[in-house]
């Protein structure tokens, strides 16, 4: 195989009739095997060269996860175009600026994000041709009106475009055959735009070998078996789903249903419980956050039985997590003994009902996207429904480990895929010693063709074949890879997204009268927080203009002057589009300044992030230790006294 398409092909030849594809169409679930995707997406392509399309024309996809999203791409790559898969959360020059980059000729959109498109349209350099991939209905037929679209012309629908290629097959059966036997594996299948650390987001452009090289040796890791469901809580732009989703998924037999998203992402969402036990899937993709909040569910739903339901729910719990140790290293025969009946009571009264929720066939998750906390390993594994980390990055398409049933151990990411090299390294010469911390580099089939026009951000990134990913980690003793941090962090969040750290402390910098130096901080949590030092003179100095006594009480209002400096960018048209979940919430005050005493800045005096985040981890963790966004600490006043004597 060369080609992801040749990949679709051999799922045909293995697979034929079984269903791959399934969605809700009105109140019914709708599958499409994998003949019929094979099909479908050939008439798709025929109707897009019959409408001028040509090779390597972008074409970008903004929509939840659905049958059409999966079908019209194939049918893209078929046609000889790029895919450029698109978040439907971005904001809508986010949009604009990815439409422009790529130069897309079309833009494949839903109903629910049809409105936020139109919106748009006429600021992107070139319109885009517009293709609804959900069913046509009055409001889209209304919006697209109220657009000035003219139906045939600038607004298309994908199931017209499929029912016409059908009678176009015989005309461009040739064309096709021509495109598909010149296709490369090195031809650009996606260019996947990520958040930069500075400036504008960078494409990422993968390839027919590294989507092959990356699926089909994930695929040796996470064992499962032909004919098991999922269902794709994740969207289709996320480089995990699209790649596990839809290349995985060939390889193996198995079937991807949708969550019901008809109505928007808030019907989406009221759907998902329903959605779990109408599949009942075999195993299930998810993110921390998507994790965590059953976790929370389940814990809240416990905390309101009667004290011996939760006494024997407490008492199983921590017994399930003595009996699996580490998950690798297995705890002493006594040890496992000795809490076996305390678990078993609760595995038979109370975990299945919580494991219940994920429907009744259940075999495990598989978490990406960000680092899964330990305390949500054990739970889930504890009781009968294992999240087992993986970790990647889409410039290596992702999927670079991954723990498994056969082989997980707690508080790492797993193990390293088949046939990718990777390395720890110390700098650009040194190799890190097992067990010692440095930047993750990997090689292989799976590293990214470059970033899309931006030919200098692609000989940083790749050295000699090596990606050097700006992640940190080290490899245990026992072949594990354990993921520490980012040495040019990006800010995540608790479900998963990511921003520039640097974009925002621009901003503060630019528009501060007294912040000097700011570090912003988000490792998954639910909100943003930032370290900052201030000019001690200028804060003494307004402090004094404004007659405020160091008490606690005169403290809490100077913290209250310095929050409202702080975030003074709102109000700065050129800041204003920083979006609010990535604005500093809360903040902790340090004296002096992060200097080079501790290796908290190099020599060009930028921040050492890793360095700055673990030297100040007792004031992040201040910050959200009483779970809400609120800067009148004690760490904050005693750091104010030391200020302002």
């Amino acid at each position: 195989m060369k080609t992801v398409i040749d990949l679709l092909r051999e799922g045909v030849r293995k697979y034929g009739d079984k269903p791959y594809l399934g969605n809700k169409r009105g109140d019914a679930w709708v599958t499409y095997s994998y003949r019929e995707t094979d099909h479908l997406s050939s008439a798709f392509a025929a109707s897009l060269l019959e409408h001028g399309f040509e090779k390597d024309d972008a074409v970008s996809i903004l929509s939840e996860g659905r049958c059409s999203w999966v079908i019209g791409e194939f049918g893209v790559l078929k046609a000889g175009c790029v895919s450029v898969p698109l978040s439907t959360k971005l904001t809508g020059d986010e949009i604009i600026f990815r439409l422009d980059h790529s130069e897309s000729r079309a833009l494949l959109v839903s109903e629910n994000n049809l409105a936020k498109a139109l919106e748009i349209l006429d600021k992107a350099a070139k319109k885009p041709l517009i293709i609804l991939i959900s069913p046509v209905n009055e409001k889209v037929l209304g919006l697209a009106g109220e657009a000035g679209l003219r139906a045939g012309k600038d607004f298309l629908v994908y199931d017209d475009l499929v029912a016409s290629g059908e009678t176009l097959l015989a005309k461009w059966d040739g064309r096709l055959k021509e495109i598909d036997s010149a296709l490369s594996e090195d031809d650009t299948v996606t260019i996947c735009y990520t958040s930069g650390t500075t400036g504008n987001p960078k494409g990422i452009m993968l390839t027919h070998k590294n989507y092959l090289h990356n699926a089909l040796n994930a695929a040796r890791v996470v064992r499962v078996e032909e004919g098991w469901k999922s269902l794709i809580m994740l969207p289709l732009d996320h480089s995990f789903a699209h790649t596990v989703g839809t290349y995985v998924f060939l390889e193996w037999g198995l079937t991807m249903y949708f969550v019901d998203a008809q109505g928007g992402p808030v019907a989406a969402m009221r759907n998902l419980p329903k959605n779990l036990l109408e599949i009942n899937p075999d195993f299930l993709l998810t993110v921390p956050a998507l994790s965590g909040n059953f976790m929370k569910k389940m814990l809240a739903g416990i905390a309101e039985q009667k004290p011996f339901i939760q006494k024997l729910f407490k008492k199983g719990l921590e017994a399930g997590i003595a009996r699996a140790g580490d998950g690798f290293h297995k705890p002493p025969l006594g040890l496992r003994i000795k809490n076996f009946f305390p678990w078993a009571a609760a595995n038979a009264l109370i975990f299945p009902k919580l494991r219940g929720v994920f429907g009744k066939n259940l075999k495990f998750c598989i978490g990406g996207g960000a680092l899964l906390e330990i305390k949500q390993q054990e739970f889930f594994n504890a009781i009968g429904a294992p999240v087992y980390q993986g970790y990647g990055l889409t410039e290596n398409a992702p999927i670079i480990c991954s723990n498994s049933a056969e082989r997980h151990k707690f508080g790492t990411s797993g193990v390293i895929i088949p046939n990718l090299d990777v390395r720890i390294m110390k700098d650009a010469d040194t190799e890190c010693a097992t067990g010692e911390t440095g930047q993750i580099v990997t090689r292989g089939g799976s590293v990214m063709k470059g970033y899309f026009k931006n030919p200098d951000a692609t000989a940083e990134t790749i050295v000699d074949l090596w990606l050097w990913s700006g992640d940190l980690g080290y490899i245990d003793a026992d072949g594990f890879l354990v993921v520490t941090g980012r040495e040019k962090a990006l800010l995540i969040s608790a479900d998963g997204e990511k921003y520039s750290p640097e974009t925002i402390e621009e901003a503060v910098v630019n528009t501060s009268r007294f912040v000097s130096q700011i570090m912003a901080f988000n490792e998954q949590c639910k909100y943003t927080t930032a370290l900052i030092t201030v000019d001690g003179d200028a804060l003494r100095a307004a402090v004094k203009k404004e007659g405020i006594t160091p008490d606690d009480a005169g403290l809490d209002r100077v913290i209250d002057i310095v929050r409202d400096d702080l975030l003074g960018f709102k109000d700065n048209g050129a800041y204003a589009g920083i979006p609010g979940q990535w604005r500093p919430a809360s903040f902790a005050l340090i004296p002096g300044v992060f200097g080079e005493e501790h290796g908290l800045v190099n020599s060009t005096m930028k921040l050492v992030r890793y360095k700055v985040r673990d030297f100040y981890r007792n004031r992040i963790d201040e910050l959200y230790s009483s779970g809400l966004a609120d800067p009148h600490i004690e760490g904050n006043r005693k750091a104010l006294r030391e200020i302002l004597k």
